[in-house]
């Protein structure tokens, strides 16, 4: 009996991820290569292209999936009660972003903001993100722990702003602060939360 053929399509597209994932894990996303993906997943070039725009469609699929599960572990955890607190809960994207040039351009490609072709799950991501600080904003406002001038989902967009400001800074000055992108972010916010 044969599978169904919408069955063996997302049974392929599994594979093809699956074995991306292995890839960056052990390389880095940097070291994807079309070539080798399909080799080992056992398909065509053209499989992987059916199923994915290009490369870059492949690697917004998987840093994507990332970005998801970095932001599951945000809502999971205790809302943060003051600024140093909100960069805490932010340093686990600082990192995964800022291990590699590529993934910071990929979510910028992809966001929405800038695409040319959206890639819906790394739009869902930033407008996901805002959504978790604006809750956490608008509590702290509620508390009277930091400036309520503002409308909380401003000052949330505010934050994520910060986030590509410092990233970027991260790219082109090639780590020469010695600071880890936490450390530079957290002054940023402190001073954008603040009254």
């Amino acid at each position: 009996m044969t599978r169904a053929p919408q069955k063996r399509r997302l049974e392929t597209r599994a594979r093809l991820l699956s074995v991306a994932e292995g890839i960056a894990a052990q390389r880095g996303y940097a070291g994807l290569r079309a070539e080798e993906v399909v080799s080992l997943a056992g398909v065509a070039k053209g499989t992987l292209f059916s199923h994915f725009k290009d490369m870059d469609g492949l690697l917004a699929v998987l840093i994507g999936g990332k970005v998801m599960m970095l932001l599951d572990k945000m809502e999971q955890a205790a809302p943060p009660q003051t600024p140093a607190q909100i960069c805490a809960l932010l340093n686990d994207q600082l990192e995964f972003v800022a291990r590699e040039r590529v993934i910071f351009d990929v979510l910028l490609r992809y966001s929405g903001v800038t695409a040319a072709q959206a890639e819906e799950v790394i739009s869902e991501g930033f407008m996901r993100q805002v959504r978790i600080l604006e809750g956490w904003i608008d509590a702290m406002q509620k508390a009277g722990t930091i400036r309520s001038d503002q409308p909380a989902s401003m000052l949330a967009e505010g934050i994520q702003g910060f986030l590509n400001h410092v990233l970027a800074v991260w790219f082109c000055a090639e780590h020469e602060t010695g600071d880890t992108p936490q450390a530079a972010l957290e002054p940023y916010i402190s001073a954008w939360l603040v009254t």
